[in-house]
């Protein structure tokens, strides 16, 4: 498996970004899966569905499986978020993964920077930051991309993703 990440600040695009670039790949023959980080508190599943209860009553873990696809559900209990290697640690193997989120971890990745957002670029203080993906040029010391050039952004997305086994730690 080979990993990139997209990182950027709240409403920079990313997800918009993932949604096109997914189907790009796929397209291309890879098989992708996503992993996100949330900086709340989420449920997937809904009060007065049988997972739902079976949580609320103390489960652990609640596995949910139907014909077309299942999820698991794993409750920390107090314990520590778990780490994006322990994470990436419990996906099936694919050709790539892309992480939206996670911008101080150690990995590859591709900055998403809308100028409305008024913010500053992460680039500058990232060294695992390979390119731009901007809705405007600039010059930084790493390459910039059009945010509307998709496949440009899929070539530099593939060429730049690393191994799993190549991921610094932290």
């Amino acid at each position: 498996m080979r990993i990139i990440g997209l990182a950027g600040w709240s409403g920079s695009g990313k997800t918009t970004l993932l949604t096109k670039l997914i189907p790009r790949l796929t397209q291309r023959g890879l098989a992708v899966s996503t992993i996100k980080h949330a900086h709340h508190a989420f449920d997937l599943d809904q009060p007065g569905k049988d997972s739902h209860s079976h949580r609320m009553a103390g489960a652990t873990e609640v596995l949910v499986g139907s014909a077309t696809r299942w999820a698991l559900v794993h409750e920390l209990r107090g314990a520590a978020e778990p780490t994006l290697r322990e994470l990436l640690g419990k996906l099936a193997a694919v050709d790539l993964v892309i992480v939206e989120g996670y911008k101080r971890e150690p990995h590859p990745k591709l900055e998403v920077h809308r100028a409305a957002v008024r913010k500053p670029l992460l680039q500058p203080d990232d060294p695992h930051i390979v390119a731009i993906a901007a809705d405007q040029p600039m010059s930084a010391a790493v390459p910039v991309i059009s945010l509307d050039d998709v496949e440009a952004i899929a070539d530099i997305i593939l060429r730049h993703a690393a191994p799993l086994a190549a991921m610094g730690s932290r």
